[in-house]
């Protein structure tokens, strides 16, 4: 998965006003204690991130 389509997906759940922030300031025990933002930057793949926010957030699967 794109980084473009990570963040079109988290948008398009989220909203374009939220996604950002939500992805800097929510951790996950699931990211291994990280944010999205950190994930990402300690290298995980988006398609990665994307499930573990899928599952912890509940994304119905027509988003996924």
């Amino acid at each position: 998965m794109r980084l473009t389509v990570f963040w079109e997906r988290m948008a398009d759940h989220f909203g374009p006003g939220y996604a950002d922030i939500f992805a800097r300031d929510h951790v996950m025990s699931e990211l291994g204690g990280r944010t999205v933002h950190e994930a990402l930057d300690a290298g995980w793949e988006a398609k990665d991130v994307w499930r573990v926010v899928c599952a912890v957030m509940n994304v119905p699967g027509e988003k996924r």
